[in-house]
């Protein structure tokens, strides 16, 4: 059993695309949201300049987590952390979040099995927002963005594939790009999230603490579900992450 799941790690592009389509659809849903959507600016019918802004600014306050609102018993406000994960408030926050999911979630989701790594995709990131939301119940800044979700792949990433050798380009070191064990760069990671989450001020910026929860919740849940004899260390290669990047108020 593991050496079969060692070997998904090399298999092509093609037999992944047909072995991982949720994660595919889940990529190709978010960039066709925005596509259509205020944030990318590219539908002439939402006006320009202020007029724009506005549109953005309701358009996160509609599908977006306000957790002022969230704890007020509406249904639909209680709708909005499954809507905020499909909302994305930048180019550079769409495309950040899409790669991540790209190079973590297609193994994640093969190993999990489709129907299973939906649910927990749209379950630890409803649950990743919503931690976020009752820590800064007081805010009315619109939370968007999919990172809650991609968080919590990550987390099931390190469990199962803890061994999995990922590039990762590194800014001190002038970008060159090096090749570590999951095990090392994930929690690496998660350390400094936490620690940028400690200095975060409530406003627009990153939602550092949405990103701990989900990372938590999936690792959690691939350890409850998966036992270590299923658990793969790899020593296969997956492009790493690349560095933080903001949101409008992201999940990221």
């Amino acid at each position: 059993m593991i050496s079969n799941w060692r070997s998904a790690v090399g298999r092509t592009s093609r037999t992944l695309w047909v072995s991982a389509p949720v994660t595919y659809g889940l990529i190709a849903l978010c960039c066709a949201l925005f596509v259509i959507g205020p944030a990318a600016g590219l539908n002439p019918a939402y006006g320009s300049g202020d007029a724009l802004l506005a549109t953005q600014r309701a358009y996160f306050h509609r599908w977006g987590v306000v957790p002022a609102e969230l704890f007020e018993g509406s249904a639909r406000a209680a709708l909005t952390p499954a809507t905020a994960l499909f909302v994305h408030g930048s180019w550079v926050h769409l495309l950040g979040n899409m790669l991540f999911l790209y190079v973590f979630g297609v193994l994640t989701e093969e190993r999990m099995g489709r129907v299973q790594f939906t649910l927990f995709y749209v379950g630890c990131g409803y649950l990743a927002l919503l931690g976020y939301a009752a820590a800064n119940a007081d805010s009315e800044q619109s939370l968007v963005g999919a990172s809650g979700a991609i968080s919590a792949v990550l987390g099931a990433f390190l469990y199962l594939f803890p061994g999995a050798r990922i590039t990762s380009l590194l800014p001190f070191l002038f970008f060159l790009p090096l090749r570590f064990p999951a095990w090392v760069v994930l929690p690496f990671w998660a350390a400094l999230q936490w620690l940028a989450a400690g200095r975060a001020a409530q406003g627009p910026g990153v939602a550092y603490l949405a990103h701990l929860v989900g990372f938590g919740l999936g690792f959690a849940f691939a350890w409850v579900r998966f036992p270590p004899a299923t658990a793969v260390s790899s020593r296969g290669t997956t492009p790493g992450p690349p560095a933080e990047k903001p949101g409008p108020l992201d999940a990221e």
